[in-house]
């Protein structure tokens, strides 16, 4: 398949973009070029694997089992806080 001058200049109107006379020829080349990388894809023999959605597919996550733990108390996590009040961080007020 080719890219044609009217397919980029679709495109790019699509997209509401401007493109000079430059850039539409140097897209459509781009473009092109991309298409053949794909083309050559498609001559490989692909019978017989496996598709895969990602090259280590094999492996797995390993994960510890959840637990419930407790955090720090209030009074040991205020310990060495500035300032406090009513049991929680003091901070000064940043909106009016």
């Amino acid at each position: 398949m080719q890219i044609r001058r009217e397919d980029v200049d679709h495109v790019a109107d699509l997209a509401r973009l401007s493109l000079s006379e430059e850039e539409r020829e140097k897209m459509t080349r781009e473009l092109n070029s991309i298409l053949g990388h794909v083309d050559k894809l498609n001559e490989l023999k692909t019978d017989g694997v496996q598709p895969t959605f990602h090259v280590l597919a094999s492996l797995k996550n390993v994960t510890r089992k959840d637990e419930v733990i407790h955090g720090l108390d209030r009074d040991r996590a205020l310990q060495n806080a500035p300032s406090q009040k009513s049991g929680c961080f003091a901070v000064p007020k940043t909106v009016e």
